[in-house]
Order: structure tokens, then C-alpha cells, then sequence
């Protein structure tokens, strides 16, 4: 199969590159480097520099049988300062593959959807029909996609699907020996954060540690980035035209702010302090996914655990400091 993965020099997207090419698939990754990484696009496919409004109908043309759509802004702190930049990106990009789809032909997608379109949720695990009520442009943005996606499949006979999840972590170790990880510009997401706290010996900042859990601070699902290639690569060949399917990604338990701090300390062998700070407004107590429906359609589950994540980013985190 010849795919384009839009996205693919970024974390997650190289990632599903890597795993598509190990597979025995032919690919393309599209990429205008904004946040990606060059030197991140694995060996085996062919890279274009672009972005979707200006080369997804070149590409796509060239033979494309099917599109994993990676490419877009996710950081919901800017979001929320910058919301035109967005809409713009994220649902007018969008938009424009879409319709470069429609017109060439190609009908298969799996969109790199979020679970930040619920919200705040009235339970936990969420479920896939659980109410979307996203609280930033960021989730927003996703969600539209999300109907697009659902629009275009019900008009054009598309064979569409979002995947919804959390936290994405640890690293993926290739064939020949090369790490594909988070590299991140500001690093916002906490396990490559606490990393590197604990590489500069400096205490990680914990904001809130009075919510009602088990150890008073937040609860978050963490999925390994390599069982999150997997569950794309599932979905890729489980794409029914006029049909869309979403599906959440996650472990169903979560794993507390101070358990990941531990698990880190315990990993590299370094002793790592926590400064405890005031809540961040709009941070619920707990946020895990069901991933129920995708178990019983695909099959998928996580198979590996919190301590793979760490020691796999850590392992990631020190080859990038030994070049």
C-alpha cells in the first residue's frame, strides 16, 4: 500500500512512518518542518517539503492509496492566545487534503484526532459517546475535524478514522538502531519534562497536589508511542468506505503526577525533588480514556507499561546528548 502520512517528521507521525515502512508499505511524508524534524523522517521513505494547502494534490496524485493525517498545532496554551492559528491549521489545512482526496480519489484516512475534545468529563473512563465539550480552540479544532471527517464519508463514500488520546510518550527504537522521541520546543508534556529536570538536577514543578486522588495529584493516561503506531496501522487497514469510526486510546487506569516523577527517579538513578504550586485553572483531577471499542473492532491494546515509557525517553534523551 502506498501511503502518505502528513506530519511525519514530527514525534508522532515519524513514529507511524517508521512502523508503515517496517511493515512493507511505500511512503511519503509531507512536512513543512514548522515543528517538525528533518533528520527525523526515517530511511525508506520519500520526503516532500510542503504544506497541505500548497502539495497534498501533487502528492496524493502520485499513486496514493491512503493518508494518515498527523499535521497540525497542538499546543493549547498558544491556542488559546492564537486561536485563528488554529482554525487555520488545523481545520482549514484539513479541509484542503480533504478535498484534494475527493478530487483524486484516494478515500482511506486515520485522522490523529485528540481527546481534548471532550473537555472536562462528567466520568472517567470516557467512552467514545461521552459528550465533546472541548474548553480550548485547540480541542475545538480537532472535534471539527472529527465531523468533517464524518461529513466526508457520509457524501463521498470516505473510509474515515479519528483516534482519540491522551499523552503519547516514550520512544521508538528502529531496525537499525535509530531513536524517533520527543523533542518538543517548549517541552510541555511531562515525562521528557521530568527527564530533564532530573538530567540538569533541578526539582520538576507540580502543579496542585490537593486533588482527590490517590496521592493529591493529577491523574493522566499515558500511551506508548509505539502501541500508538500500532493502533494506526490497525486502523489504516480497518477503513470501510462511508463509514467513520473514532476510537480512544488509552489504559483505562492512568498514571498520578508523583507516579511518574517516581518512575523517572527510578529509571535513572537520580534522586528527583518536586516543587509543589497552585492548581492550573481548568486542570480536572482525572482524565482516562476507554479504549473498550477499539479492544473489540481491532484488537489493539497497550501492551507496554509506564516504566517502558520512561526508560525508553531516557534511553531516547541520552543518545541525543552523546552526539
Amino acid at each position: 500500500m502506498r501511503v502518505l502520512v502528513t506530519g511525519g517528521a514530527g514525534y508522532i507521525g515519524s513514529v507511524v512512518a517508521a512502523q508503515l515502512v517496517a511493515a512493507g508499505h511505500e511512503v511519503t511524508v509531507l512536512d513543512d518542518l514548522s515543528t517538525g524534524h528533518a533528520d527525523a523522517v526515517p530511511a525508506g521513505v520519500t520526503f516532500v517539503k510542503g504544506t497541505l494547502r500548497d502539495c497534498a494534490a501533487e502528492v496524493l496524485a502520485d499513486g496514493i492509496d491512503g493518508v494518515l493525517h498527523f499535521a497540525a498545532r497542538s499546543l493549547v496554551g498558544e491556542s488559546v492566545a492564537e486561536p485563528a492559528k488554529y482554525w487555520s491549521a488545523n481545520l482549514g489545512g484539513s479541509v484542503a487534503l480533504l478535498e484534494a482526496m475527493r478530487e483524486i480519489g484516494v478515500r482511506t484516512i486515520v485522522f490523529s484526532s485528540t481527546a481534548a475534545v471532550y473537555g472536562e468529563p462528567e466520568r472517567t473512563p470516557i467512552a467514545e459517546t461521552d459528550p465533546t465539550r472541548p474548553t480550548n480552540p485547540y480541542g475545538a479544532s480537532k472535534l471539527a475535524v472529527d465531523v468533517t471527517l464524518a461529513e466526508f464519508a457520509r457524501l463521498y463514500g470516505f473510509g474515515a478514522t479519528s483516534l482519540r488520546y491522551f499523552n503519547v510518550a516514550g520512544a521508538h527504537r528502529a531496525g537499525d538502531g535509530a531513536w524517533s522521541g520527543e523533542r518538543h520546543n517548549p517541552e510541555t508534556h511531562l515525562i521528557p519534562a521530568v527527564l530533564a529536570a532530573a538530567a540538569a538536577g533541578q526539582p520538576v514543578q507540580v502543579f496542585g497536589a490537593d486533588y482527590p486522588t490517590r496521592d493529591g495529584t493529577c491523574i493522566r493516561d499515558y500511551i506508548h508511542v509505539t502501541d500508538l503506531a500500532d493502533a494506526h496501522l490497525r486502523a489504516l487497514a480497518a477503513g470501510r468506505p462511508g463509514q467513520h469510526r473514532v476510537y480512544n486510546l488509552g489504559d483505562g487506569t492512568g498514571f498520578s503526577v508523583r507516579q511518574v516523577v517516581d518512575v523517572c527517579s527510578e529509571v535513572t538513578g537520580i534522586a528527583i525533588g518536586t516543587d509543589v504550586a497552585p492548581r492550573r485553572p481548568g486542570d480536572p483531577a482525572v482524565l482516562v480514556a476507554s479504549s473498550e471499542r477499539i479492544q473489540a473492532e481491532l484488537g489493539w491494546h497497550a501492551s507496554r507499561d509506564l516504566r517502558d515509557m520512561v526508560a525508553d525517553a531516557w534511553e531516547f534523551a541520552r543518545a541525543r546528548a552523546a552526539r
